[in-house]
């Protein structure tokens, strides 16, 4: 099954809750969230840097598919 951006983003948008996050925070979300390894492969692709939204993650995600 393919990620998408909806699964992405329902395992990481409350990293955001206290503002910009950095990648170790968001795999500490999606992980405490039970996100599949995939979505935490896809995550580990990230540059290692703050992110302000999870918008900003599809700048370097902009391959993974919206939904489905």
């Amino acid at each position: 099954m393919t990620v998408t951006r909806t699964e992405l983003a329902h395992h990481v948008h409350a990293a955001f809750a206290g503002g910009p996050t950095s990648r170790d925070h968001l795999l500490a979300h999606a992980t405490a969230s039970h996100a599949r390894p995939e979505v935490l492969s896809i995550l580990h692709r990230l540059p290692d840097k703050t992110y302000a939204t999870v918008r900003d993650l599809w700048y370097h995600l902009h391959d993974l598919p919206v939904g489905g």
